[in-house]
């Protein structure tokens, strides 16, 4: 029988990333050769992301699918050129810049092009401009919460200098900043809105008025994997196609596994708000493209934001061959 392991880690150097508990590494070496699959820890979209795991969706496709948990999308281009993850999935900006630089990171598919995320801010701010001199809520430089915010000031001719750009974490480790009055906002999952603790909150600035072109999770491997392992990548692919159709179409069962998953209480209003906005805004892409256009556009931002020197070539970047393969197999 396929095994399942659920495993939560953040990481220094990145050979130490994937540090699992003994009973957990023995089981893997039981069984055979387990595909590792990072994750950014579950939120309220977790029915969506763990329904291929813990659904039996690749296991049905003869698959061992492992997934790990990340800190954030640093620790996972890390532990994906270290060769402790199979693939992993997240925003785009870390393997473009990872290409440009020469690493073999390829873009095999993207399940939620969508952006939900916006600026929320305090009582007060009303406009972009009522944040100069206040301080904004976003993760490690080049992440994506980093990348929005620089993105939307550029575009409301603010300068990072208007502004104190502090890199406090996750989601929920930005939400609490805000809510605390320790920022004055954050880039957040549009998930907090129906949250009493947001009652004083809104959202000044979505992800379409940021930029419409904007990639929110997309999944990547390595050159090297897709050729040692290509039938285990389709399978993959496979399986992830199968699970998102499934939880599109099961909505209580996929709030029930986002609970589950995100360790919410039953009548945390987030997971069917997440569910219900996906479903209405066509945000879940259960046939997994890979946008060409704007993977481009998120680049041209990385090159105009200097985090990258230059822009590569895009069609580098990507690996469309695995993910036809899958689609075939679904019948697409």
């Amino acid at each position: 029988m396929s095994l399942t392991i659920w495993a939560r880690f953040a990481g220094g150097a990145a050979a130490g990333l994937l540090m699992m508990a003994a009973a957990g590494t023995q089981a893997v070496a039981q069984t055979g050769k387990a595909w590792r699959h990072g994750i950014i820890a579950p939120k309220s979209d977790a029915g969506f992301l763990l329904m291929a795991a813990k659904r039996g969706f690749a296991e049905r496709e003869g698959l061992k699918l492992e997934l790990l948990e990340l800190k954030d999308d640093q620790i996972g281009i890390k532990a994906l050129l270290a060769g402790e993850l199979e693939s992993y999935e997240g925003g785009v900006q870390g393997p473009i810049a990872a290409d440009v630089r020469g690493a073999d990171v390829r873009i095999i598919g993207c399940h939620w092009p969508l952006v939900p995320h916006g600026l929320m801010v305090k009582s007060g701010i009303d406009r972009m401009q009522d944040l100069k001199g206040k301080s904004i809520a976003v993760s490690a430089p080049g992440s994506f919460p980093d990348m929005f915010a620089r993105v939307a000031m550029a575009r409301f001719n603010l300068l990072p200098a208007d502004v104190v750009l502090a890199a406090v974490g996750g989601d929920r480790d930005r939400y609490t900043a805000l809510i605390g009055g320790v920022v004055d906002a954050a880039v957040v999952s549009n998930e907090y809105l129906p949250l009493p603790s947001s009652k004083n909150f809104k959202m000044l600035v979505t992800g379409s008025d940021a930029g419409p072109n904007f990639l929110r999770v997309c999944m990547f491997s390595t050159a090297r994997v897709l050729a040692e392992r290509r039938d285990d990548a389709i399978r993959y692919l496979t399986a992830q196609s199968k699970a998102l159709r499934y939880a599109l179409s099961h909505r209580d069962e996929t709030l029930g596994l986002a609970l589950a998953g995100s360790g919410a209480n039953a009548d945390d209003p987030r997971p069917a708000f997440v569910f219900d906005d996906a479903v209405k805004t066509g945000a879940i892409a259960p046939d997994l493209p890979i946008p060409m256009d704007k993977i481009a556009w998120m680049q041209d931002q990385l090159v105009a934001l200097g985090q990258i020197p230059k822009a590569g070539d895009v069609a580098r970047m990507v690996d469309t061959e695995i993910r036809a393969e899958a689609m075939k197999r679904i019948g697409n």
